[in-house]
């Protein structure tokens, strides 16, 4: 290594111990390693600096993809982690300890033995001194948690990167969970604006899962479902173990990382109970309509307002993007609009782990995996949706399905939910000009047969849009199909859900 990570909290630095200590080969993220190569290759043509925004939920592995780029590209680096809370003075000092043991500095006897007393705006004058004559990295982790303390940092970081930093031959990388402020740090009314690219970072997708968990098939599926793709959740799967097996095992482990990941992440977003809270919490239960959204998270004074709803429904799902949005799907719009948690693995602590949590705190581990086991399936059952949809979007990107002009992949239903169409392929979204296939979702223990068909022939032919000679059926099935040849155009099972993502 060539650098040292200094500071930070307790959680990212015992995950990066664990990877280290148990040989953890680094899985997936191929896409963004070549991205950050990339700029690496222009800091050695052109020899200008290259700032990038990284944005992400916690725990879905910001820090540990830099540190291993950053431990791959061979160049020297600087990697400070805020600490939340600190003081100006006191973070400055972190930060120049930090430079001072790693390998960054040209000439380390420069530096000077204290911060500067000018905070941030100096400090960072004093990494642009220090900067060598080749390429080399600086990563600012948790870059929310500087601004907090100092309402003036981005201004300083605009300044300096205009005058000094940019013009050196260094890639700064900017990384941070709060997304609301992340995403403000490059905003049209802020300091940086223009002076950085945006790369936000994703779970695993579920190829990605099905390596780091050694599974296949349904058995790799539910292991996403149960993650929701979160590395620092996935580091716990025995490889090869299927998903009722390992949670056996964690029912009787409070501090898993299944329990601890979504609940530290309810705290570090929610943590007061307020009417944001309960609103999560009502969808996280499967209330996902907005009168019911509203009546559900009232309190005595009856349901929530719609001019207190629409606006925190809209701060959820656009800044915060803890939940998401579904429309119904066809050549006309239509209501009503659909609310979801995004992450699997936080929708699932709300619905079911957070209470087997409780069970095994109180020391009866037997009754939580009960728990689970009782509502497991039909979980499962709705949760897979959205990763069934996104999957058919990649497999007609790659041409595996025979409708390469549908673009998007939703569902569709009334107001009256009578019928509801769980996949609908058209060309654009919400409002298609096409409609390329519809199709059927059954993820239980029976396979597709003829009386599914004919609901789904049913359905389908509501769908505005729909045209028996020119649009398509599909069958996805979690245990095959019953279905004669040529009944519907392509049936899917785990495995072809799978490879749509092993490209």
């Amino acid at each position: 290594m060539v650098g040292r990570r200094v500071g930070g909290d307790v959680d990212c630095v015992y995950l990066d111990a664990i990877y280290l200590l148990r040989g953890t080969v680094f899985v997936g993220r191929q896409t963004e390693l070549s991205l950050l190569s990339r700029r690496t290759d222009h800091l050695t043509r052109n020899g200008t600096g290259i700032a990038l925004a990284v944005r992400g939920r916690q725990q879905v592995g910001k820090s540990r993809l830099v540190q291993e780029f950053c431990d791959r590209s061979g160049l020297p680096y600087l990697y400070f982690a805020a600490v939340k809370g600190a003081s100006v003075t006191v973070s400055t000092a972190q930060f120049l300890a930090a430079l001072a043991e790693s390998d960054l500095p040209k000439d380390h006897a420069l530096l000077p033995t204290t911060p500067p007393a000018g905070g941030w705006g100096d400090m960072l004058r004093v990494l642009a001194g220090a900067l060598p004559d080749r390429p080399c990295i600086v990563v600012l982790d948790e870059l929310p948690w500087l601004a907090e303390q100092d309402e003036t940092f981005d201004g300083h970081l605009q300044v300096v990167w205009d005058r000094l930093l940019s013009r050196r031959p260094v890639l700064m990388l900017l990384l941070g969970s709060d997304l609301h402020m992340m995403q403000r740090l490059t905003a049209y009314d802020r300091p940086f604006y223009g002076r950085a690219d945006n790369l936000v970072l994703g779970p695993l997708n579920l190829a990605e899962t099905a390596t780091a968990s050694g599974l296949a098939g349904s058995d790799a599926i539910d292991a996403h479902l149960i993650t929701g793709g979160l590395p620092g959740v996935l580091l716990r799967w025995p490889t090869g173990t299927p998903a009722e097996d390992h949670l056996r095992e964690e029912c009787a482990d409070q501090t898993s990382p299944l329990f601890t990941v979504p609940e530290q992440s309810l705290s570090a977003e929610f943590p007061h109970p307020d009417v944001s809270r309960r609103v999560l919490e009502a969808i996280g239960g499967d209330v996902r309509a907005f009168a019911n959204i509203a009546s559900t998270a009232g309190g005595r004074g009856g349901p929530v307002s719609s001019g207190t709803l629409s606006p925190l429904l809209r701060q959820l799902t656009e800044d915060k993007q803890i939940l998401a949005l579904d429309l119904p799907l066809s050549v006309n719009g239509g209501k009503p609009a659909l609310y979801r948690v995004a992450d699997t693995n936080l929708r699932l602590y709300l619905a079911i782990l957070r209470n087997v949590q409780n069970l095994a705190q109180r020391g009866r581990p037997e009754a939580g995996y009960a728990l689970f086991k009782s509502r497991w399936s039909s979980w499962r059952g709705r949760a897979v949706e959205p990763l069934i949809r996104t999957s058919l979007e990649e497999a007609a990107i790659t041409g595996t399905l025979p409708w390469t002009e549908a673009q998007v992949v939703g569902g569709w239903w009334n107001r009256q939910f009578d019928p509801e169409v769980d996949l609908v392929g058209a060309d654009r979204g919400p409002i298609a000009s096409r409609v390329h296939f519809c199709g059927s979702l059954k993820w239980l223990g029976k396979p597709f047969d003829t009386h599914d068909l004919r609901e789904l022939r049913d359905g389908a032919a509501q769908v505005p849009g729909f045209d028996p000679e020119r649009t398509g059926l599909i069958a996805v099935s979690r245990s095959g199909s019953e279905l004669p040849d040529g009944a519907v155009d392509v049936v899917w099972g785990p495995n072809e859900v799978v490879a749509a993502w092993q490209r």
